[in-house]
């Protein structure tokens, strides 16, 4: 086979280079991890690996191992093995859960990141927008989902309630993930050689909608408790998938926990930054200083108390994470001084 065959073999399941490795060595992509190894597609085979030593030593950072979704360069063997890791083009992360700081990464070289959520008890605006401010710096276009229509009378209001708080870059579709009919409107994004990872809370109904674009019932599915519209993980693992519209999709378990990683800019409230640019002081505390543009913008309905709640919550919680941030970084490099991500306030009276 030609390296021209190669490299369009490959495109169909999102590589994007035009160069292949060197002699020796051949590109395949990483579409699940177990405890027992990798396994990898070629494009054509699926097949086994193993990773090379150097991933499996101890103080290496967890996010130069192979993750699903990385396109990897591997040597042929019994089994073969992951000898390197190819550049990232976009990559979705979250902290891991406990008091250490450690990133850990969801997905690699994806398109979009389709955030599902429920209508009915899950339904959590706030929720919503931190797994938008994970999706900033990924390089990814986020795009939310709404299921389980049929559960609430209310669901006009409340989708238009979210279409209001919500960025209108931010597409956002209602769909029922039963029905083929109605799950097709996300074929623009699964076309032949685009990425997308799919995340949501478990009992969402994310492996229904994964069957539902496989047209088969690969997924296992569970019931949801009626209580709390909780369901289990019935997806245990990170897998990348092929449609057969032609796109990747990696379907991955219910996070619980979504916790920042400190770089996150908060882009998704970008108008309550401007709206504290307007405060009198730089750095009013939006209490009950004089000429607070947000106490103002909360007293007239500009501005939602629960949104004003929620963005202090990540603002809050991503300058932590970015103080453990730097202080690990500031170890690595020896003590060094380093540049933090997000800027201070003055303390000044503007002009």
């Amino acid at each position: 086979m030609s390296d021209a065959e190669t490299i369009e073999r490959l495109r169909h399941i999102g590589w994007r280079g035009d160069a292949l490795p060197a002699a020796g060595l051949r590109l395949a992509r990483v579409v699940a991890q177990h405890r027992a190894g990798y396994e990898l597609h070629d494009g054509e085979t699926l097949f086994g690996a193993q990773p090379d030593g150097h991933f499996l030593k101890r103080g290496i950072d967890p996010a130069e191992r192979p993750v699903v979704g990385d396109f990897v360069e591997v040597a042929d063997g019994t089994p073969p093995h992951i000898v390197s890791v190819a550049p990232r083009r976009t990559v979705m992360s979250r902290a891991a859960a406990g008091e250490r700081y450690e990133r850990q990464l969801i997905a690699t070289n994806i398109d979009y990141v389709l955030v599902l959520t429920g209508l009915d008890g899950d339904f959590n605006p706030a929720r919503i927008e931190r797994y938008l401010s994970l999706t900033e710096d990924s390089g990814a276009q986020p795009v939310v989902l709404l299921s389980k229509l049929d559960t609430r009378d209310d669901a006009a209001e409340q989708i238009a309630a979210l279409r209001e708080r919500l960025p209108t870059s931010v597409p956002i579709h209602p769909l029922n993930g039963k029905d083929p009919a109605s799950v097709a409107l996300l074929a623009q994004y699964l076309k032949p050689g685009d990425s997308a990872v799919l995340v949501g809370s478990s009992g969402a109904g994310k492996s229904t909608l994964t069957n539902t674009l496989l047209g088969t019932a690969t997924m296992a599915t569970a019931e949801v408790r009626s209580h709390d519209s909780r369901g289990r993980h019935t997806t245990t693992h990170r897998a990348l998938l092929q449609l057969p519209s032609g796109g990747c999709l990696i379907d991955t378990p219910g996070m619980r926990e979504l916790k920042l990683t400190g770089e996150e800019n908060l882009d998704l409230f970008a108008d309550i930054e401007a709206l504290a640019e307007q405060c009198r002081f730089a750095d009013c505390g939006h209490g009950s200083e004089p000429g607070c543009a947000i106490q103002v913008a909360l007293d007239n309905g500009e501005l939602a108390p629960g949104r004003w709640r929620n963005y202090l919550k990540l603002h809050d919680e991503r300058e932590e994470q970015a103080a453990t941030l730097e202080a690990r970084l500031r170890r690595q490099r020896g003590g060094r001084p380093i540049e933090r991500p997000h800027g201070h306030r003055g303390q000044r009276e503007r002009d």
